[in-house]
């Protein structure tokens, strides 16, 4: 497939000296006794209180549920590891008993010597620890509680009345039923060992290594994830389900979790194009991570939530239709399993490396599966979605400055549509070469671990041999919408066509951008006609923009029947642009 806007093209965008961040030289965190962890090249800071000498390795979640009470009965066994001397106190983030009865209580911690002091205060658990550790030193501690959760997991009945447990932690909610750290910056692996009246089905993360039917009627399923994750891909679902093994990627079980209800329409849903993504992401990004990939119907989401080896889907997203809609939002979450759950942004601040690639690497996977036209096609779309919002929010930014509001997390149009169109410009500007051989290297570098942008800008930068601070800086850590207004003009004694373009938006906001124009010329000679006229292919050429306005001279064999400005749609902008 060939491109418009190759890498010899974009030398405007290198100004300056090329500059990296630190390189980090340990591999990033991988399942294991003793998993490493490596810090980002620069580290974003938000508002959590980061304690990033303590790692979590490990996460054993034993959960008692019922259908008499919404209360929940837990043990969490934390296996920690502590990279400097000295530490007195572990924290974990749990919501604590409120007045309207919803919320945890410690009934108390325990370490291997016995039971630890603790303070459970302003929704965090503090432990302290005796003696204090030293550098390198692993401990494991284990917190017993019970409670109603407020959120984080959803108690109630499904579409069809039936009463259903499913866990909804987007984006810091694990706190509300887990004890953990919950913040995407300290991964860790886990396992959940529910027992669970015996009418219920059990999925959650990773893979299903003990199912036994008790004496009293219950029944216990443990599940283990073996890669680490962030706490808000943990996944708890407990309902009537009807289960299919749809297929096998590399011996990777694809599954499908619906109602029983929906058992024929759920099959039939998602069987595809599952597999078909996993397959185009595996051969363009590198290689999947987990032990399986489940589909899941579930009553605790809208639309889809990517949680790792178990996506969930809403209640209305079985339809026996194969919507189009809901089939892109099931490219969207495999897109997830990559960037996202693989690739997890170290902080909040950088939730783009999450929301905005998935976006992007749905269009990658519709462009390769159904087509360039139907590509360009949404791309238009939510170019039209990201102006509408930019008009009523100007000054937003991608990469946020120390967030302290979970609720904004993401804007929608500006996080998961401007991220997206940010991918789509990075590839025109690069070149399609320099761009794949990027993000492999950044996932190859970051798989299981935790990223920020800088260390991403430094993966395109290496691949590309460009600086790209400009690049990064306007449209990750600027507001602001890009408008054009322009034309041009043919010169016959000069033998060349004039291109005259200006910038017309808010003028705290200028763009330096390569822009490419198609010059559309008359047929030379009778070969190249056929049937619809011309068949004279267009010659391609790209101007820089720099400055708020500026005119360009290029010569011609002839007089143009056209010039299009931006004719592969490669540019995040408005353009009036005709002949003058």
């Amino acid at each position: 497939m060939k491109y418009a806007l190759p890498l010899l093209l974009v030398s405007s965008l290198t100004l300056g000296s090329t500059h990296h961040g630190s390189h980090p030289t340990s591999e990033p965190g991988r399942p294991g006794p003793e998993p490493s962890r490596k810090p980002p090249s620069e580290r974003a800071l938000d508002t959590y209180p980061k304690n990033p000498a303590i790692d979590a390795l490990n996460y054993a979640f034993a959960l008692t549920l019922s259908d008499e009470t919404d209360v929940i009965s837990g043990e969490a066994t934390i296996d920690l590891r502590f990279l400097e001397a000295g530490i007195e106190e572990v924290r974990l983030d749990l919501i604590e008993e409120k007045p309207d009865g919803t919320g945890m209580r410690v009934r108390g911690v325990a370490g291997a010597d016995g039971p630890l002091e603790f303070e459970h205060r302003e929704d965090a658990l503090f432990i302290s620890l005796a003696p204090p550790v030293e550098a390198g030193e692993r401990r494991r501690v284990t917190v017993a509680y019970e409670g109603v959760p407020a959120t984080g997991l959803i108690i109630g009945p499904n579409k069809h009345g039936d009463r259903t447990f499913f866990s909804d932690n987007w984006p810091n909610k694990a706190r509300n039923w887990l004890p953990t750290i919950d913040h995407p910056y300290d991964k860790a692996a886990s396992e959940l060992i529910v027992t669970a009246p015996a009418h219920y089905q059990v999925i959650s993360n990773g893979l299903l290594i003990e199912e036994t039917d008790l004496l009293d009627g219950t029944r216990r399923s443990h599940w283990k994830q073996s890669v680490p994750i962030a706490t808000w891909l943990y996944s708890l679902g407990v309902a009537r389900f009807a289960v299919q093994t749809v297929d096998f990627f590399r011996g990777i079980p694809i599954q499908t979790w619906v109602y029983a209800q929906d058992r024929d329409a759920g099959f039939h849903d998602f069987a595809v194009p599952t597999k078909q993504a996993m397959e185009f992401y595996e051969d363009m990004v590198g290689p999947y991570s987990y032990e399986k990939l489940a589909n899941v119907q579930s009553n605790s989401v809208g639309g889809g939530m990517e949680a790792a080896t178990a996506i969930f889907y809403g209640d209305a997203s079985v339809t026996g239709e194969r919507d189009v809609r809901w089939r892109n939002v099931i490219i969207h979450e495999v897109a997830h399993q990559w960037f996202g759950n693989s690739v997890t942004e170290y902080d909040w601040d950088d939730i783009w490396l999450s929301e905005g690639f998935a976006t992007y690497f749905t269009l990658l996977f519709i462009e390769h599966q159904y087509g360039r036209d139907e590509f360009i096609e949404r791309l238009k779309v939510s170019r039209d979605r990201i102006r509408d919002f930019m008009a009523v929010n100007p000054d937003y930014r991608v990469v946020h400055d120390n967030l302290s509001d979970m609720g904004l997390v993401t804007s929608g149009p500006g996080t998961y549509q401007k991220g997206s169109w940010t991918l789509h410009m990075l590839r025109g500007v690069v070149g399609e070469d320099a761009f794949w051989t990027g993000i492999q290297a950044y996932y190859r570098e970051f798989r299981d671990g935790s990223a920020t942008t800088a260390d991403f800008r430094r993966a395109m930068e290496e691949a590309s041999g460009l600086d790209l601070r400009t690049f990064f800086d306007q449209w990750l850590y600027r507001g602001g919408w890009l408008e054009y207004e322009g034309g041009w003009s043919y010169d016959a004694a000069a033998g060349a066509i004039h291109v005259d373009i200006r910038q017309t938006q808010d003028e705290r906001y200028t763009f330096r951008m390569p822009v490419e124009i198609a010059i559309h010329l008359p047929p030379d000679g009778p070969l190249e006609r056929g049937v619809h006229g011309a068949t004279r292919p267009p010659r391609f050429e790209v101007i820089d923009v720099e400055g708020r306005e500026g005119r360009f001279t290029i010569p011609v064999p002839a007089e143009p029947l056209d010039v299009v400005f931006d004719p592969n749609t490669w540019l995040l902008m408005d353009a009036a642009f005709e002949r003058r």
